[in-house]
């Protein structure tokens, strides 16, 4: 990020980011302007009000737009490209189909849930909800109802892990910053981080689901599901077309390059964990380095961080799936790859939006927001967990990002933390669980994820806010509550 110096003062920066925000939902929302067009107009005005130098605004812009899509296209493409072919084979009607006879179907957004916190221990929330976005849409054609009911959950398990717990970026550089142990963080991150999902992600995914009716998208795929047109194909037929009907009415014949019938549900399921095995190895091999019992230039260590980089991950098992999901059943290669380019076309205006809504968040942070946030409350004398809580709060409402905020808070707090006596390890690992909850609360139009909640669940601004941003504060707001109690009781 190019680095701007601030020339206003606290509170008329604060005013312009208030003012941003508005005149963006104005636009998206009442004067209905495409949500990309509204975000890079909203950004170059921003940097106008914020007085960024009129030489570094094009680069101000550029900067957050591309450091946005460096983490997050190739995360979005690869992992729609894996959602896709699990589609096309099959599989995710095999897992959904396993899911719901082992859960019931009853607690089919239960399974969906619990599958996504454990899917999300190593993977970001971007490629994570990508890649069970299929078996979302699987589990909710075949059941009925709002897509909201299963989406919800999956959504906020993968946020939840995502802010709360270690290997992910946010919370181990807050951990780091504030001098917390990572084990210490890792334990109360799922202690704390369970109870929240459920009550603030899995209870309110129900509830949402009953009052907002959201229908499953024709997106990677879900609208080629039998269960939506009426057809007769079977998991894993791959339909190129069909005769016109006959003269006696009997049924069109079909003219489908035949494979092998769908995975089994232990392929569909190696195939979902191996990207995680991959991370896991790269997480494994990397702390085995830090803490000096493996060489950190070994060249074990560097392929190993290399193959379990999630985007190098997430490229391996999709190379992985065009072969066990589709030439290996049967399926020729034209046929494959013309499934995967499928893929591509759907999610480019989401890669887009989700690239301006980090432009939107790149020049906030480049007007100086985290310095007035930080002269603002530097005399309130709050409690450190609850100043922490609110710094990290402003933070998110002001740029967006949940990882900005969390490492951003932890450097602001990190000072107060040191200069504070009587602060046990656990009370430093409740005050990085703290900031965490404050870095998830009102996603809105200056995240990214919100971006690629609302245009993958086909959604309006005003009902994401009201759904999306509701279950985001939800979560942060119990996260924050339950590390308070426990910094109390412990």
């Amino acid at each position: 990020m190019t680095e701007v110096e601030p020339t206003l003062g606290a509170g008329p920066l604060l005013l312009i980011a208030a003012a941003a925000v508005l005149v963006l939902l104005l636009l998206i929302i009442r004067l209905k302007m495409h949500a990309f067009l509204a975000l890079v107009l909203v950004s170059l005005l921003t940097a106008l009000a914020a007085r960024v130098p009129l030489a570094d605004v094009v680069t101000t812009l550029t900067t957050g737009f591309g450091s946005t899509l460096a983490s997050v296209a190739l995360l979005v493409g690869l992992g729609a490209m894996l959602g896709r072919l699990l589609e096309f084979s099959g599989g995710a009607q095999v897992l959904a189909d396993s899911l719901i006879r082992r859960f019931g179907e009853k607690r089919a957004p239960l399974a969906l849930g619990v599958a996504a916190l454990l899917f999300g221990f190593p993977i970001f929330f971007d490629a994570g909800l990508v890649v069970f976005l299929p078996i979302v849409f699987t589990v909710a054609l075949r059941l009925g109802g709002s897509l909201l009911t299963y989406g919800l959950p999956v959504a906020g398990a993968f946020a939840v892990m995502h802010a709360f717990v270690p290997p992910h970026p946010g919370p181990v550089a807050a951990a780091e910053l504030v001098g917390a142990d990572i084990g210490l963080v890792l334990v109360f991150g799922l202690l704390i981080g369970l109870p929240t999902w459920y009550l603030g992600g899995y209870l309110f995914g129900l509830w949402a689901g009953r009052r907002y009716q959201v229908a499953v998208p024709d997106i990677l795929g879900a609208g080629d599901d039998p269960a939506r047109d009426g057809g007769s194909g079977a998991p894993g037929e791959a339909v190129e077309g069909t005769s016109p009907t006959v003269a006696d009415g009997s049924a069109p014949t079909r003219t489908a390059t035949r494979t092998a019938g769908p995975p089994s549900f232990g392929t569909v399921v190696g195939i979902l964990l191996l990207p995680l095995l991959l991370i896991f190895l790269n997480t494994g091999m990397s702390t085995l380095a830090t803490a000096g019992a493996v060489d950190e230039e070994s060249f074990l260590v560097r392929v190993a961080q290399l193959v379990g980089a999630t985007p190098v991950a997430l490229l391996i098992t999709v190379l992985v799936a065009s072969w066990v999901l589709g030439t290996h059943r049967g399926a020729d290669k034209a046929e494959v790859e013309s499934v995967v380019n499928s893929a591509l076309g759907p999610v480019c205006a989401i890669i887009l939006i989700t690239g301006a809504g980090g432009m939107f968040g790149g020049v906030l942070r480049a007007s100086g927001i985290g310095e007035a946030l930080a002269d603002v409350l530097a005399d309130i004398g709050l409690p450190v967990i609850v100043a922490a809580f609110v710094i990290s709060v402003l933070l998110r409402i002001a740029q967006g990002s949940a990882t900005v905020a969390l490492t951003t808070a932890a450097g602001l707090i990190a000072p107060v933390v040191e200069s504070t006596d009587g602060l046990s390890s656990i009370d430093l690992a409740l005050i990085v669980i703290a900031i965490a909850g404050g870095a998830t609360v009102l996603s809105h139009v200056n995240d990214s994820g919100f971006w690629l909640v609302s245009r993958f669940f086909q959604m309006d601004e005003k009902t994401t806010l009201k759904t999306w941003t509701v279950m985001e504060t939800l979560l942060g707001t119990i996260g924050f509550v339950l590390a308070l109690v426990l910094s109390l009781i412990l």
